[in-house]
C-alpha cells in the first residue's frame, strides 16, 4: 500500500464506528488495489470527497501540532488532491 494511503487508512479508522460512510472509505482504501493516492481518490464519490474535505484540515492541524510533519505532509497530499 502507498504510504499516503496508509496513513489516510490509519487516520479513518478514528471514524469507522460513528460514521458509515467513513466505515465506506476505510474499507475502500483498506480492500482496494491502488497505485497512488491519485487513483484513490479517482475512485471516491462526491459524498466521500466532502467527507474527506471535512475532516482532513483538522487531522493534518492535529498532525502539525503533534510535531508529526511526515503525517501532516502525507494527508496534505491526499487533501490537494480533493480539489
Amino acid at each position: 500500500m502507498d504510504q499516503t494511503l496508509g496513513f489516510l487508512r490509519e487516520t479513518l479508522s478514528n471514524y469507522t464506528e460513528q460514521y458509515t460512510i467513513g466505515q465506506r472509505i476505510y474499507e475502500k482504501v483498506t480492500k482496494g488495489k491502488f497505485s497512488s493516492e491519485g487513483e484513490f481518490v479517482r475512485n471516491l464519490s462526491t459524498e466521500e470527497i466532502d467527507f474527506l474535505n471535512k475532516i482532513l484540515p483538522d487531522e493534518i492541524q492535529y498532525a502539525k501540532d503533534e510535531r508529526d510533519q511526515k503525517r501532516a505532509h502525507e494527508l496534505n497530499e491526499v487533501y490537494e488532491l480533493l480539489f
